[in-house]
């Protein structure tokens, strides 16, 4: 290197000239100015001095590297197909590798270095954390010195001053000599970080401790403070040791694990690398090839193969679908049926199996099977919503339900009873869903079921009784006992509930309620006055005649029942009614059984659950708690519970959801054999009689019982050629998704006191859906009968309408025999079939070939007149023979 003037060094190295010619002046060189000159060795001697300012010392190993490290970077990208035929993914990959290579001198001593590093690390946390707690102790020890000096003070005030500052300086004297013991450990802490690579830092620790021991040994204790202050200061150095003796041992034991763990890595890698066929063929190839092979044993994962078949214990309900069979055994669900086929079964995966066969199934695949009941999983999982009923039983209302014929007038007498006028808005005049009210009377409260009289609604009547405390059967007295008065008698014994016979209509002239009386007696309802136990009331609910007796009757029956329900506690009862509100959603009408019903609280109802957000009584008044007997309307839930679901207030939301998809998985399960069942019974319907034509409805109605009435109705309408299917039966105002399901089925759409949306109303109007708005259940029923009716094939029937007698036979060229015969009943017509008789006895069946009255053709002869017939394909009729002329007629059926 040529010489140079300050300046262009300066540019040369990039310092800026004045910093250059300071430490040329540090170094003690001659240069000064800028354009002085700098030989070799005056460089060499600015370094010498720069390297010296920074801590190295003058050797020439300083100038050597101890150690070199190379870092390598790699990315490379690998293709994955996650589906085969489907695109290929690319993964980049990124290899960073970093390799360090050391002097041969230090390669031995590496080892003990880390070893020393990881003690010096130790060994200062320890020390820090020391030093904290001793900070922490002089402290207190120097506000209790001041406490003690102040009493002192107190006790002596006639002290002199240069006393008291005496002992001031010689206590000041004293904490500035406990303070330098801890200097050296802080100063020295920097130098251990400066140099990590120190070989002698253990030793250098010990001796230091030690010095600082002999220092504090030869310092005269002076007072009492100072011996104590020593004391602890040599137990902090012994625990100081103990500790750093512990922690170099966790260290070393750590070291030598992991080096072992090293080793024994690096031996499996060069086997895999020595052994493996895929390695030797990358290293001939190269390029991506050896770095996928390079990748592959990093991501191996650690999985083992079971060495022997896991058995598992498998809960089988009592109805289960193959994929869920299998995926409680951990199988595939192609194993499953493959099972299946070798007991003789064909399924498929989405079918359902019995308990038995899934029970031999499992233990065919080598598992446990364990049956499991669906009512004792349930009553399992309510044990955590129910507690012991232990609450105090209270008076309660009685649950009365009016039940009767249609038009019998219960509704009529209830709006009597309630001063409202229920019936007048009512379709048809007819009740068609179950109505809930509570009255206030002089003796208490009554809660009134009014039910419908309808034949179709069976279910309701029947859910009515099931709920009541006392049944009043009305009986018109100008009609008598009727079927649905008997239906009545029926569910109200089967109920077990006590009957009280209110005979309506007095007032009309043509009443007799003696007939009734003699009527209900034959089916075992005696009156008390002929001897029974049936209270009989004559009674008009027009005129308000007897409803005050009727009233009395109720009440005196409820004292003799003794009614009761606890009222503190969590609420039960049973759903009555459900139907979806378009503003408010899905509308429950509950009747509470037992405890009480408070606004906000989890609410279980069937399959459906949520939280009461409002209720409502039967005048639509809001209300924020309902008692034992109380009809109530509820919003909130998830969905329309089914009417006759039993209701209960559970504490967590988390037991409603779990309950409710239970039971919602139960009924799918049920519904889906029962769906597998009829389609098999179907199939075989079909090979032994042909096909079947099908009428496809889909329902919409404003409640769950009217729903369930109409649908049962419909149903039951089926015949042997023409079968009723509901598609679809759902509660709410008809919307698009209707529309198109009816679409999609060829179904006709009904609605039952609901209407169409603006979306469905266009959409049914463009694709010319068939859609029928129905509020009275008789006009529903009729207009699908009247559909059947058009579906079924006619009748043939066969009528008589003429017989000619042979009297003579005649041969002709062109037509061959011709009969010649004299009309003896009704009339032949040409192009009729007819029938040949001998002796009364069909002897050939065919058709008129020739119709003639002299030489002319004839359209039809009438009786006592002569003509000649000639049967078609027939040349052997005799004199005497009968021929029988009839026409077959269609007669079109009607269920």
């Amino acid at each position: 290197m040529s010489d140079k003037t300050v300046r262009q060094l300066a540019e040369v190295v990039k310092i800026p000239l004045e910093r250059l010619l300071e430490q040329l002046k540090e170094a003690g060189l001659s240069a000064s100015a800028p354009d002085d000159v700098i030989n070799e060795d005056e460089k060499m001697q600015l370094l010498a001095h720069l390297r010296k300012r920074h801590g190295k010392s003058d050797g020439s190993d300083e100038s050597t590297p101890k150690r070199v490290t190379l870092k390598r970077r790699k990315v490379s990208e690998l293709k994955q197909a996650s589906v085969p035929g489907s695109t290929t993914k690319t993964i980049s990959v990124e290899v960073r590798k970093k390799k360090t290579y050391i002097k041969r001198t230090e390669v031995n001593e590496s080892e003990e270095q880390k070893e020393l590093e990881l003690v010096r690390q130790a060994q200062e946390e320890q020390q820090r954390q020391l030093e904290r707690e001793e900070e922490s102790r002089r402290k207190q020890e120097e506000e209790r010195l001041k406490q003690e000096e102040a009493l002192k003070q107190a006790e002596k005030p006639q002290q002199p001053e240069e006393q008291v500052k005496a002992a001031e300086a010689s206590q000041e004297g004293k904490v500035e000599e406990v303070e330098p013991e801890v200097q050296p450990e802080i100063a020295a802490a920097p130098e251990i970080e400066a140099e990590p690579e120190a070989e002698f830092e253990m030793e250098y620790e010990t001796l230091k401790i030690k010095e600082e021991k002999k220092n504090k040994h030869d310092k005269p204790g002076k007072t009492k403070e100072a011996e104590d202050i020593r004391k602890k200061q040599e137990e902090k150095e012994r625990r100081l040791e103990e500790s750093i003796k512990r922690n170099a041992e966790k260290v070393r034991q750590q070291a030598a694990a992991k080096q072992e763990m090293l080793q024994k890595k690096k031996i499996q890698e060069e086997g895999a690398r020595a052994g493996g066929k895929e390695g030797k063929r990358a290293k001939k190839k190269g390029g991506k090839q050896f770095e996928r092979a390079a990748i592959q044993p990093e991501s191996r994962h650690q999985f083992e193969m079971p060495v022997a078949p896991i058995v598992k214990d498998v809960t089988i309900p009592e109805s289960i679908i193959v994929s869920d069979l299998a995926q409680k055994m951990s199988v595939k669900a192609a194993e499953v049926i493959k099972h299946l086929m070798k007991l003789g079964m064909m399924a498929t995966i989405n079918q359902s199996i019995d308990q038995e066969t899934a029970a031999i199934l499992v233990e065919e695949m080598g598992h446990k099977a364990i049956m499991q009941s669906e009512d004792d999983l349930e009553q399992e999982m309510l044990a955590e919503a129910k507690a012991e009923d232990n609450r105090v039983a209270l008076p309660r209302a009685p649950i009365v339900t009016i039940m009767g014929h249609v038009d019998h007038g219960k509704t009529s007498l209830l709006d009597y009873i309630r001063k409202t006028r229920v019936a007048a808005g009512e379709a048809g005049g007819i009740t068609q869903h179950i109505g809930a009210y509570q009255v206030k009377t002089d003796h208490g409260s009554v809660t009134f079921l009014d039910t419908p009289g309808h034949a179709a609604f069976t279910a309701m009547r029947a859910r009515g009784a099931d709920v009541t405390d006392v049944v009043i059967v009305v009986v018109a007295a100008d009609d008598g006992v009727m079927p649905q008065t008997k239906e009545a008698v029926e569910h109200a014994r089967a109920a077990n509930v006590p009957i009280i016979v209110a005979i309506n209509k007095i007032d009309k002239p043509d009443a007799n309620p003696d007939k009734v009386m003699q009527e209900l007696s034959a089916i075992n309802v005696m009156p008390e006055e002929w001897g029974g136990d049936v209270q009989f009331l004559k009674i008009s609910a027009k005129t308000g005649e007897g409803i005050d007796e009727l009233i009395e009757a109720l009440i005196l029956q409820a004292e003799i029942l003794e009614l009761t329900a606890p009222v503190e506690g969590a609420a039960s009862g049973i759903v009555i009614e459900s139907r979806l509100d378009k503003g408010r959603g899905a509308v429950a009408t509950v009747l509470v059984q037992k405890g009480t019903l408070e606004k906000g609280q989890i609410v279980l109802c069937g399959h459906e659950f949520g939280r009461v957000r409002a209720m409502f009584n039967e005048n639509g008044k809001a209300i924020k708690e309902a008692i034992p007997s109380a009809p109530v309307e509820i919003l909130g839930l998830s969905g329309t519970p089914n009417a006759g679901d039993e209701f209960l207030v559970v504490q967590s939301e988390r037991i409603a959801r779990e309950l409710a998809e239970h039971r919602e998985d139960r009924s799918k399960t049920s519904r889906h054999a029962a769906q597998q069942a009829s389609k098999l019974d179907e199939v075989f319907l079909k090979m032994t009689s042909g096909e079947t034509a099908s009428l496809n409805l889909v329902i919409k109605t404003d409640v769950q019982g009217s729903l369930e009435a109409l649908r049962e109705s419909l149903v039951s309408l089926s015949t042997d050629e023409v079968e009723v299917k509901v598609v679809y039966g759902g509660v709410g105002g008809i919307n698009e998704g209707d529309a198109n399901l009816a679409l999609a089925s060829g179904a006709i759409l009904m609605g039952f006191n609901v209407r169409a949306d603006a979306t469905a109303r266009k959409l049914i109007e463009e694709k010319g859906i068939d859609l029928h708005y129905y509020s009275v259940i008789y006009d529903a029923i009729d207009e699908v009968k009247k559909s059947i009716s058009g579906m079924l094939a006619p009748e043939i029937k066969e009528q008589i309408v003429g017989l000619a007698e042979v009297r003579d036979v005649f041969r002709s060229p062109k037509f061959g025999a011709i009969a010649g015969c004299m009309v003896i009943d009704g009339y032949v017509k040409r192009n009729l079939p007819i029938r040949v008789l001998r002796n009364n006895v069909v002897i050939y069946e065919g058709q008129l070939e020739s119709l003639r009255r002299f030489k002319e053709d004839a359209t039809e002869v009438k009786m006592g007149m002569e003509c000649g017939i000639g049967v078609k394909n027939y040349n052997d009729v005799r004199v005497g023979d009968q021929i029988e002329v009839f026409e077959r007629i269609e007669v079109k059926r009607e269920l």
